[in-house]
């Protein structure tokens, strides 16, 4: 994975003085697999930095707004406020951080490493190739933020509304049904951290490997609601949990069931891991694509030709 070598030049946008001439996204690539290796190997508990460089990729990515353009990838304008201090952005201080480390070293922009972190921890966590290309440039401060409240929250209350909430979200991007579902199969990855979301625990059992185990899961196993933790009563926000306590689905997972339309593409990706790979990668590198310059022409415009956008 980590062998192939290219020199590509960065684009950036207009209106952003930043410029890096050129980067080594091979060598860029080899640093992120060993920043999480090492982690690998340091925590011993069979967890790593992957998954929550997927989160910062994707946290990254999410803001955007087909209609007014705005949000997206481009900027990596999370570094900042008002970004950094968002709810849903709690925990990512350290990814940021070390994947700061990687552009500079490397000479990408910040904006391009985010993403990339995400490409190659899905990647090398047995998931599927991503489509990815350098282009984006980087914001001089968070002045050109997007609002918060673009990113999905867990809950909304209800589960009608928070499939809802799911649409409102993910059809802003310009994704549709079948694309929610998809991405939500990133779940697979990684667990929730009581002190960044309140929420506690992993999806799966395998927290470090990409697979389709997310959709087996949430339709085989039997999901009630959280009521303790550690032999005390549960005071975290509302989430579900399997019958061995050790596993969770946050509200928006189980919503997935709910809804009639979602269901129908969990019950597909559930039997046929390599539809679900295909549909990911193409959902994921179109989320990363969002937002960076050079839509129609360059580099960029020539990954969302390929994937569609």
């Amino acid at each position: 994975m980590f062998s192939r070598a290219s020199l590509l030049r960065l684009i950036p946008a207009a209106a952003t003085p930043v410029f890096v001439a050129s980067c080594d996204e091979a060598s860029a690539r080899s640093a992120i697999a060993k920043l999480i290796e090492d982690s690998e190997e340091k925590r011993d508990d069979g967890t790593s930095m992957g998954p929550t460089f997927v989160r910062l990729a994707w946290h990254a990515s999410g803001t955007w707004c087909a209609k007014t353009k705005t949000g997206g990838s481009d900027g990596g304008r999370m570094k900042f406020c008002p970004e950094s201090r968002w709810g849903a952005n709690a925990g990512l201080a350290e990814a940021r951080r070390l994947i700061e480390g990687v552009a500079t070293a490397h000479g990408l922009s910040r904006a391009d490493a985010f993403t990339l972190s995400g490409v190659v921890a899905i990647e090398g966590m047995g998931g599927p190739t991503i489509a990815w290309q350098a282009g984006r440039s980087d914001a001089a401060d968070g002045s050109s933020s997007p609002p918060d409240g673009r990113l999905p929250d867990a809950d909304k209350g209800t589960l009608k509304g928070t499939v809802q909430h799911l649409r409102d979200i993910f059809h802003r991007m310009g994704f549709d049904d079948k694309d929610i579902v998809a991405l939500s199969g990133a779940h697979a990855l990684g667990r929730c951290h009581e002190t960044a979301s309140g929420y506690w625990g992993p999806w799966t059992f395998a927290e470090t490997t990409f697979s389709n185990e997310y959709f087996r899961l949430l339709l085989e196993e039997t999901w009630t609601l959280k009521t303790t933790h550690n032999g005390r009563a549960w005071t975290g926000p509302d989430q579900f949990e399997d019958p061995s306590g050790k596993l969770m689905m946050l509200p928006s997972d189980v919503a997935l069931l709910w809804d009639k339309e979602f269901r129908k593409h969990v019950e597909v990706y559930a039997k046929d891991e390599e539809l679900f790979f295909k549909d990911f990668a193409a959902a994921f590198a179109k989320l990363l694509a969002f937002g960076t310059p050079g839509a129609s022409t360059g580099l960029v415009g020539g990954l969302k030709a390929a994937v569609g956008l």
